[in-house]
């Protein structure tokens, strides 16, 4: 009998650890099966960009950053989840949302929507000056949808495909705004110029205060256990690398300065290797 390969199994073995990072096993959950029927089509940028492991946790946790700064969604945060406790849990959860409403059979893509719409349909209170809030308002989903696809989309060109032409980055915008409108955001942009543009003018909507700086701090370095807790805060570094310097100045944060070179390098490696064991080739793409 043939000897195993053991390149293959070690492929097979970090495969099976990155999925169970990904996915609560003891809730039973298993991978998101790709669907020929999903809401976008196969090698389209929006399924590039949100298949590469790496890149989505870095720009996740840039977009995270931002929208702490967006009092609506701090409260938000705060007040209905228990993010604080389960940091982990709570990115699991958004990164299932976005593989199942990006590779999922649209049906169940349309569940997941419902169901989010439900949750944040209960996400209302009022702020700690007695300005009411709601996690429905269609401008806070704005400012959550953009920091998302720009910082998703950032991360991807910075760590994965730097020569991503310009127009399949519109495409990515425009396949994007189609979960953003069934969510209720607007305004919804559909190329790269308007989501800098809606970014630019949201800006006055944006405030720091010390719970901002405390969840921000906890994003950046807060810990995990096992692989994850050792790459983590290669990650961060790159993450806030990436958030613009006003954003930073806001949440107390400085730039990784020398720290940036060798967090690039691991962050890069590490997402050539998982490409590798998922045996992803993104179109074009190439690692800086």
């Amino acid at each position: 009998m043939a000897r195993p390969d053991p390149i293959e199994l070690a492929r097979r073995k970090l495969v099976e650890g990155v999925r169970g990072v990904f996915n609560d096993t003891l809730q039973g959950e298993t991978p998101v099966p790709p669907s020929d029927e999903a809401l976008f089509a196969k090698d389209t940028p929006i399924r590039m960009v949100h298949a590469d492991v790496v890149s989505m946790m870095v720009g996740g946790m840039s977009a995270l950053l931002l929208q702490m700064l967006h009092p609506h969604a701090l409260r938000g945060v705060l007040d209905f989840s228990d993010f604080r406790a389960d940091m982990h849990g709570r990115l699991r959860r958004t990164a299932r949302f976005i593989a199942v409403t990006t590779y999922g059979h649209r049906d169940e893509a349309q569940k997941a929507i419902d169901r989010v719409n439900r949750i944040h349909a209960k996400v209302k209170g009022t702020l700690p000056d007695g300005t009411p809030y709601s996690a429905t308002d269609p401008r806070t989903l704005a400012w959550v949808h953009v920091t998302e696809s720009l910082m998703f989309l950032e991360a991807w060109l910075t760590h994965v495909r730097p020569d991503m032409p310009r127009e399949e980055q519109d495409e990515y915008f425009r396949q994007f705004a189609v979960i953003a409108r069934r969510l209720g955001a607007d305004p919804v942009p559909e190329t790269r110029a308007e989501a800098q543009a809606i970014f630019r003018d949201m800006r006055a909507d944006l405030r720091a205060g010390p719970e901002a700086r405390e969840v921000a701090h906890l994003i950046v370095k807060g810990r995990v256990g096992g692989v994850t807790g050792t790459i983590q805060p290669f990650l961060a570094n790159a993450a806030v690398d990436l958030v613009p310097p006003f954003a930073r100045t806001m949440l107390g944060l400085e730039r990784p300065g020398w720290q940036a070179t060798p967090s690039k390098l691991v962050t890069d490696a590490l997402g050539s290797t998982l490409r590798w064991a998922f045996r992803q080739s993104p179109s074009g793409a190439r690692s800086r």
